[in-house]
Parts: C-alpha cells; structure tokens; sequence
C-alpha cells in the first residue's frame, strides 16, 4: 500500500475510532454497549491467540532456564553450604553441651575428694603396647610428670610424659600400671594392676585385677575400690574410685586370691578429664564413691492353697493280724 495522503487520513480515523471505543467500553465497565462487540473479538480472536501461546510459551520458558540457570545454579550452591554451616553449628552445639555436662560432673567429683584439678581433653589414643592416651594440657597449664589423671566416674591413669601444650597419660588398664588400693568399709589395702589393651583385649569387661595384702582378709563381690594414695601423693593421689569387684579367684594352693576388677571409667570413649594439679589436704576415703544403688526388691513368695482346703484324703484301714492259727503251728 502506497503511503499517500488518503492512506493516512484513513489510518488516524481508525486510530481515532479506536480510541473512541476503548474509551467507550472502559467507562461502561460491565454495562458497555460494546460488550457484545467484544464478546464476538474473544470468540473470534481467542483460539488464534491461545494456539499462539502454546507455541511461544514452551520457547519462552526454555530462553528464561537458558538464561536464569547461573544464578539458580549460585543460588543452590550458597543454599547447600549455609545448610552445611547450620549442620555444623548443630553438631557443634550438641559437643559443647554434651563436654559441659561432662565438666560439671567432673567439677563436682574433684569438689568431693578436695581435689585442685586443670581439665583437659583427650586428643589421641596411644598406637603403641602401651595403653596410652594424648592430652591437650602440658606444662603451660602446670602439668608435670606423675600427676593423677581422673574422670567425672573415677581413675584414668597418671601423666608419664609432659609437653608444652600437651601430655602423654599412662591409662590404669596398662599391664605396667600398679596402684596401692583400699577397700570400702574395710579399709584392706591391695594392689590394683592392669591387663593391658582397655578392655579390648584378654581383660574384657575387667581389665583390672585386685590383691590384697592380707590373703585372709574379707573380699565380696559388688565391693569398690580406692586409691590409697602415694609417697607425696605422686603418682595417685587417694580416693579416686577405680572400680568394683566382678569375680573373685582362689590360687589352687588356697593361700592367695585375686578380685578382678571392672572399672568405672569407660577407657574406649575418653572425652573430659582433669588432671590433679594439687592433692587434696586430708584423705577423702570413701566419700567420693557414688552412692550405693538401692537392693533389688526381694520377690513376695506366691500363695498356695490352704492344706485346710483341700479335699481330706480318707484313712486307710490297715489290714489286723489274723488271730486264727496257721498250719503249722
């Protein structure tokens, strides 16, 4: 078409009409007179435009995949790693909460027995024969050889190495490990020795053994043990529990016997300990042992029938001596 003068008159009286009837359809709103009008374009024009927007729709959303997908892909990455901070901060919340109760349990104890203690935690467990384990408190925290290392439940060991920042612990289940001990209520003094390897090994669930010095002195099963403490309170300091007896073996010749003791410190999962940096002023002796769990409750005998009860048994009639003479007499 030819852009001439009637061409463009034209084409503003249609624009202008147009105008017209927009304007005309907005003001009356759902009364316009041009509803119809617009009801035939719908109906018209509607399946045009919805095949129109089925094919550009799918090319539209690819182009904004296409073109979005670097920041998507940035946005998962920054969401993946706050998800793991989160993670670790949980984890991490859990440790310190679970090592506080820990600490407090182990303050508590160290209260008991007046013992003056600098807590560490186990770095490292030994590789070697020797059942050892590594601490993070060295000479820098007052650490020196000889010095009793202890738990929240009792006796882990005494310090052999010391460095700067850390120290090497000798544990009590170590077969070169020997205690001067004391019995509960008794006060029978002993020697508690190792086993060797934790536990794991041929000591099981004892891996402490007990002699006492008197083979005729008394010894039960379920009785605890103490330390009872060293020349200068080095290397054990007393009243540190140990354990309890599990069993108890007679030497064939019956002039000696050997308690095997289980621990109260679980050596496989050391987590919190303190060392004794000063001994306590006077013997704490049994008062840093837990208290005694009550006795099971004894089994009430079951009622039996009533001897009264049941059906009388009727007498036998015994059978007289015949009085008549037998043949024979």
């Amino acid at each position: 078409m030819k852009d001439t003068r009637r061409t463009r008159v034209v084409l503003g009286a249609l624009l202008v009409v147009a105008l017209a009837m927009i304007t005309i359809d907005y003001r009356g709103g759902q009364d316009s007179p041009l509803s119809g009008l617009r009801g035939v374009g719908a109906t018209v024009f509607g399946p045009v435009e919805r095949a129109s927007a089925s094919v550009v729709r799918p090319v539209g959303n690819t182009f904004d995949a296409v073109t979005d997908a670097p920041g998507e892909r940035r946005r998962a990455d920054r969401l993946a790693r706050q998800n793991q901070r989160l993670r670790e901060q949980l984890r991490s919340s859990r440790l310190d909460q679970d090592r506080s109760a820990q600490l407090r349990r182990l303050l508590g104890t160290a209260g008991m027995g007046g013992y003056k203690i600098h807590a560490a935690q186990v770095i490292s467990a030994g590789q070697g024969f020797e059942d050892t384990v590594t601490i993070d408190a060295g000479s820098r925290s007052g650490v020196k050889p000889d010095m009793t290392v202890m738990s929240a439940d009792g006796l882990v060991g005494r310090v052999t190495r010391v460095g700067p920042a850390t120290a090497t612990v000798l544990l009590a289940t170590d077969q070169t490990s020997s205690i001067g001990s004391r019995l509960e209520e008794s006060k029978e003094i002993g020697i508690t020795q190792g086993r060797g390897r934790r536990g794991l090994g041929r000591g099981g669930a004892t891996p402490l053994r007990f002699q006492l010095l008197d083979a005729a002195a008394p010894i039960r099963v379920g009785q605890r043990i103490v330390t009872l403490g060293s020349q200068g309170q080095k290397p054990y300091v007393p009243g540190v529990p140990i354990g309890a007896v599990e069993r108890i073996e007679r030497s064939t010749s019956g002039l000696t016997r050997t308690a095997y003791v289980r621990p109260f410190v679980r050596f496989t999962s050391l987590d919190v300990v303190a060392v004794v940096v000063a001994p306590p002023k006077t013997d704490p002796r049994d008062a840093v042992l837990p208290p005694k769990p009550p006795p099971p409750p004894t089994p009430t005998p079951t009622a039996t029938p009533s001897a009264s009860k049941s059906p009388k048994a009727k007498p036998r009639r015994s059978k007289s001596p015949s009085t008549n003479p037998t043949r024979g007499d």
